[in-house]
């Protein structure tokens, strides 16, 4: 079979019976429709296993096996160096929080943390708790003229006494893809660890833990066709250093069962497997062939080839309107975007844009989206935030269209 170059949108809208529907949905990064066999996952694990881990009784038996499975299976998704240096639980939000906590003891009054002000709160406030600990925050902040978070920036505030930088590898506003790669790099030579946020980032490219060199790298499946759960992959030596959050008989080799108080969620555990699963889905349907990480990014290049061509078209109309402010790049090159768009009308409050387009049955959304720092940043908290158009590859063109006819009426 040669391989498709173009989507099989019909083909892949089957996967997602949420879709089944004259709804439009383009609040994608709030959460993206999720994939049949995921749930099927789900369901298959608490009809058939229903029971706890590491009993010696053959059902136990089955259910730690699908467990510890779905487990190998997400760091292979996410190339994660040591399966048992990945963390699950509820949402990035906690996992941040909990990781924070267990680092709370290593920090030294005047230890320095670098935070931005383009990222979502779960990459912000849970460093701001270390405060407590004698740490001194700093703040990377977006250029205000070309929207980006520039280097030579983040170079004048690293100093000997960071030890870490905290940002977003996508944001979910901007929809800017940042070089987490670079930002490595110079965080490294400067003694210092990064956490990256791929919350934004995963249901656009292929999450790869290894090449973005994060110390920590963490995102939500429920972003990217799965559940409503998430994971934390942790450089394996720090994980190893630090103090467990979980019963105190729970020793410091006991990864990653140390920063998981209470266990994992057993079904969403196995649900999120289903997420490469489905990614095989498509590269097979494609005729796309190799290793897996291959199949999983020829899937992604399918992703991003619809999704940018959704954006030229948002983009060129939101351009076309005068006084009109696009929040981010305002248009896509070489995929330095994802096709989350932001955008105000000066004058025009968010949520009454958005409320006349909920009229047409076309979910968007108006707000600050938990990226607080970023809206006060651009003085936008007046127009109560942005309205937000987020698309995923399942989405059409005629689908954008709808959304066009609906903002003309008020844009």
């Amino acid at each position: 079979m040669n391989a498709r170059k173009a989507l099989d949108l019909d083909w892949v809208r089957r996967q997602f019976p949420a879709l089944a529907t004259d709804e439009v949905f383009f609040d994608n990064a709030g959460g993206s429709q999720v994939y049949a066999g995921v749930a099927d996952r789900i369901r298959d694990y608490l009809l058939t296993t229903p029971v706890q881990l590491g009993a010696s009784y053959a059902r136990s038996e089955e259910a730690t096996a699908k467990v510890l499975a779905a487990r190998r299976a997400v760091a292979a998704f996410i190339n994660a160096p040591h399966d048992e240096a990945v963390v699950m639980g509820g949402s990035t939000t906690s996992l941040l929080f909990q990781f924070a906590s267990a680092l709370r003891s290593t920090i030294q009054p005047g230890d320095e943390v670098i935070v931005t002000d383009t990222d979502h709160e779960a990459n912000v406030g849970c460093w701001k708790r270390l405060a407590e600990a004698g740490a001194v925050l700093k703040t990377w902040r977006v250029n205000r003229d070309t929207l980006e978070l520039e280097l030579g920036d983040l170079d004048a505030l690293l100093t000997s006494r960071t030890r870490w930088v905290a940002m977003t590898q996508a944001s979910n506003v901007l929809g800017t893809v940042n070089d987490v790669r670079a930002v490595a790099d110079r965080v490294h030579a400067a003694g210092a660890r990064l956490a990256v946020d791929a919350v934004a980032y995963a249901p656009h490219r292929l999450p790869d833990v290894a090449a973005s060199g994060a110390d920590v790298y963490v995102f939500s499946f429920y972003k990217v066709f799965g559940p409503h759960y998430a994971v934390m992959a942790v450089e394996r030596g720090l994980l190893l250093s630090l103090p467990g959050i979980n019963h105190f008989f729970i020793g410091p080799d006991d990864m990653p069962y140390k920063l998981q108080p209470g266990n994992v969620n057993f079904e969403l555990s196995h649900g999120a497997a289903g997420i490469p699963e489905y990614l095989d889905a498509v590269a097979a349907h494609h005729g796309a062939g190799g290793m897996p990480r291959e199949r999983w990014q020829a899937a992604y290049a399918l992703f991003a080839a619809q999704e940018d061509a959704l954006s030229a078209r948002l983009l060129e109309y939101l351009r076309s309107k005068r006084g009109l402010r696009i929040i981010g790049r305002d248009r896509v090159a070489r995929s330095d975007r994802v096709s989350t768009i932001a955008f105000v009308k000066p004058g025009t409050a968010s949520e009454s844009l958005v409320r006349h387009v909920d009229r047409a049955r076309i979910g968007i959304r108006f707000g600050d989206f938990y990226a607080s720092h970023l809206i006060d940043a651009l003085d936008l908290r007046d127009l109560g935030g942005v309205v937000r158009v987020s698309m995923l590859h399942y989405n059409t063109l005629d689908e954008l269209d709808r959304l066009i006819v609906a903002l003309e009426g008020v844009l």
